[in-house]
């Protein structure tokens, strides 16, 4: 029997590149939609570089979970030793694309804002590039999660 693949990665991410057969499950939503899982099913988690993975795969451990595995390497790594992708050509931007779409315009509007009104505007590109360190640092970004949440970045019915 072969292992069913999960991909926990975000609905953008997959959609830029998923393997062929692989299910979208986002690791914010595996605790409730593992619920209805066989613990003892082969499961293959997989995410962009192995991170996600192995959270989800402990995740899943500790609830019962008997047969899982991760995806060495990830995407990053399947990618890397040319095997294929999917891609969904009609989703959302990269989530990183978004971010910097973002960032760059809030900054911009700030600046401007500066110089038309007042020099306390320029605590808003402050903020925003405290915001951008502190998630290259700690590896969370909290603008793509807020951006996660948009219309445009959830998935349309079933994504297989």
């Amino acid at each position: 029997m072969s292992a069913t693949l999960i991909d926990v990665r975000e609905y953008p991410e997959f959609a830029v590149g998923h393997i062929a057969g692989s299910k979208l499950v986002p690791l914010a939503s595996l605790s409730s939609e593992s619920k209805a899982w066989n613990l003892d099913e082969p499961l293959t988690l997989v995410c962009k570089s192995g991170k996600r993975s192995e959270d989800a795969r402990q995740q899943l451990e500790a609830r019962g979970f008997t047969s899982l595995s991760t995806l060495i390497g990830g995407i990053d790594g399947w990618k890397a030793a040319g095997r294929p992708l999917v891609v969904d050509h009609s989703g959302p931007w990269s989530m990183e694309r978004q971010v910097r779409v973002a960032a760059g315009s809030l900054v911009l509007i700030f600046m401007a804002l500066a110089w038309a009104f007042s020099p306390l505007f320029l605590i808003g590109p402050a903020f925003i590039g405290a915001g951008l360190l502190f998630a290259g640092v700690s590896n969370t970004c909290m603008m793509g999660s807020v951006l996660a949440m948009l219309p445009w970045n959830q998935r349309k019915g079933s994504v297989a």
